[in-house]
């Protein structure tokens, strides 16, 4: 009833307003909102789905991916020869100039790699390119990496991970109170197809055409002039700037809300999946200080109290489905043939009795997006006896106190960056970094065997071990994938895809 009320205020709100007072269209300035806050303009220090995107607009990597095919196609490099399982030589196209005015090159690239393969470089997302062990030039269009060990996910990292900087653009950074090097405050260079203008942390990052941007990239040439990022906390302010033009693209938009505006014409509305998941991590050590779930039985009450056939198919929409892995189906050797836990009520009271929780127990459960997912597992708990009290929160501050091992339960959701293979998720959560809740020795060990090994079958068949303790234990419980209602203005031409990677670079005017 409150969000049918809160949408007719914004439709309410949109009918007070000019059409075109604000149309993206005269200006040629495309704006786009989320509710998240922007502070950091670099995809290796920021690493939120905004971030994802705007890395592909002002970034280029060394190759693309190209969706429709899968295969991978020059991009700033122009060939790749594997010397051997750890050493690949690509040569590199001539003729890119950076956003700052400077040539591309070979020393770029291994100015790029050195400094965040290092690990005191700070990169956030680690996985992404510790796999990496150096880079050395060959010649002015030529480099060849050296990886740690075999890697047979490299060209998809490379394609969706690995954005080229200027030889030498961390160099300047200036020193945090911590005094450490603050990389995520250098201003923003790549030689995408966008370059920065400006931002200002919390309201807006301005990019504006590349109009030096190369010929033949597979990206294609830029044709809006301008796309500016917008936060906007609350979704009924984004939908009314939608239909008043302040705004021209938001996803993200709940399932009834997107229906309603569907159904009024005004702008286009598409659900489409994504290589997003969403799960609930568990505190299996009782580091939080809420010790319940260090039991089994517990956890396995939460997992039986959720119905998320309900959730995905009451609140996510129709390309949504659940998961029982920690991984997205569509990623290399993710299999959906592990241990399951079904919606059963009566299950879950049992086991919480057994647990010696019959009157159930109250905890702290976090969570920082999409806080109607979070309310609807919070009231499958209640049924059975548990009270949990949300912390909702920015996703940078929630991050933290999961490093810090400082949440009973945290719901949160990961996109791999969109790179298709089980390397970007279940070895980034699960291999004893500081992102994994059970720092499990059998699973570290059969996930560094499936990262490394060149036999596809084998990587099948340990990635199959790993994920099954992952979820007969119950570290996770995986929940569903993402699938995105998207509206936007009936004046753009925008195509979503599957990788959650919105290609603003190739939308343009109708």
């Amino acid at each position: 009833m409150r969000k049918g009320l809160l949408f007719g205020a914004a439709v309410l709100a949109a009918s007070t307003w000019s059409a075109t007072a604000l149309a993206g269209r005269a200006d040629d300035t495309m704006n786009w909102a989320t509710d998240r806050e922007v502070a950091i303009v670099d995809p290796y220090y920021n690493n939120t789905r905004e971030l994802v995107v705007m890395g592909h607009l002002g970034w280029d990597a060394l190759l693309f991916r190209n969706l429709d095919s899968g295969e991978f196609e020059p991009l700033l490099a122009t060939s790749w020869t594997w010397v051997d399982n750890v050493t690949m030589d690509l040569v590199l196209r001539e003729g890119v100039v950076f956003h700052d005015g400077s040539d591309f090159g070979a020393e770029d690239v291994a100015y790029t790699i050195n400094h965040v393969s290092n690990p005191d470089s700070g990169v956030l997302t680690t996985s992404n390119v510790s796999w990496m062990k150096q880079a050395e030039t060959l010649g002015p269009y030529k480099v060849r990496i050296h990886l740690h060990k075999p890697f047979p996910a490299a060209l998809a990292y490379l394609s969706n991970a690995v954005f080229v900087v200027p030889e030498g653009h961390y160099d300047g950074a200036p020193t945090a109170a911590d005094g450490k090097k603050d990389y995520g405050a250098v201003a923003p260079v790549g030689s995408g197809p966008y370059r920065f203008v400006e931002s200002r942390p919390g309201e807006y990052v301005l990019w504006e055409k590349n109009e030096s941007y190369f010929d033949g990239s597979p990206k294609g040439k830029p044709a809006i002039g301008n796309i500016r990022f917008r936060t906007i906390k609350e979704m009924n302010t984004q939908i009314a700037e939608l239909l008043t033009g302040g705004l021209d693209w938001i996803w993200d938009v709940p399932k009834d809300q997107a229906e309603r505006l569907s159904d009024m014409g005004s702008v286009t509305v598409e659900n489409a999946k994504t290589m997003r998941v969403s799960y609930i991590a568990f505190d299996v050590d009782g580091d939080s200080g809420q010790t319940f779930f260090t039991d089994k039985r517990v956890r396995a009450a939460v997992a039986h109290a959720i119905d998320r056939e309900a959730l995905t198919r009451n609140m996510v929409g129709p390309a949504s489905v659940v998961i029982h892995s920690a991984c997205h189906p569509d990623q290399f050797a993710c299999t959906q043939d592990v241990p399951r836990w079904d919606y059963d009520p009566d299950r879950a009271k049992q086991l919480l009795a057994e647990a010696g929780h019959a009157d159930g127990f109250e905890f702290d459960i976090y969570a920082y997006r999409q806080r109607e997912y979070t309310e609807a597992v919070i009231g499958d708990l209640a049924k059975v006896g548990i009270k949990a009290k949300l912390t909702y929160m920015q996703y940078r501050a929630l991050r933290d106190l999961v490093w810090k091992g400082e949440t009973p339960i945290n719901h949160m959701t990961w996109g791999s960056s969109s790179i298709p293979d089980v390397s970007a998720i279940t070895s980034h959560f699960f291999s004893g970094g500081r992102d994994d809740p059970a720092k499990d020795p059998e699973v570290v060990a059969w996930l560094a065997e499936g990262d490394t090994s060149t036999d596809p079958e084998a990587r099948k068949a340990a990635y199959k071990k790993a994920l099954t303790r992952i979820s007969g234990e119950l570290y996770w419980l995986p929940m569903f994938t993402y699938a995105k209602y998207y509206a936007f203005s009936m004046d753009l031409d925008f195509t979503p895809t599957s990788d959650e990677i919105p290609r603003f670079y190739a939308a343009k005017w109708k």
